[in-house]
């Protein structure tokens, strides 16, 4: 499958419990093809007393989310749109909006 999403893209969800939600693409994983979205997915984590961590406790963190429940916003209109791939003019591959035909 080819990742249609990047790091630093900005995208909503549009499946799961936050569903409508928009935020920034932090890390992608493209052996599992999962994402981490700036804020969204939010799980509790309980962390072990260690030495760089003495007190230990509990902390939330953002949890992968899988690609397919994401979508591209489209910076000029604010809307997200579908993704596809083409070759410019130099013969390099790169994404376009399937709404508006521009380049990402």
């Amino acid at each position: 499958m080819k990742a249609y999403i990047k790091k630093d893209d900005k995208v909503k969800v549009i499946a799961g419990e936050n569903k409508g939600d928009t935020g920034r693409v932090v890390s992608v994983d493209h052996a599992k093809n999962r994402a981490i979205v700036e804020g969204l997915n939010m799980v509790t984590k309980h962390t072990k007393p260690s030495a760089a961590n003495p007190q230990g406790g509990i902390s939330k963190m953002e949890a992968p989310m899988h690609m397919s429940n994401l979508m591209v916003i489209e910076p000029k209109s604010g809307k997200g749109s579908r993704i596809g791939f083409r070759k410019n003019n130099d013969g390099k591959t790169v994404r376009y909006f399937k709404s508006t035909g521009e380049e990402v």
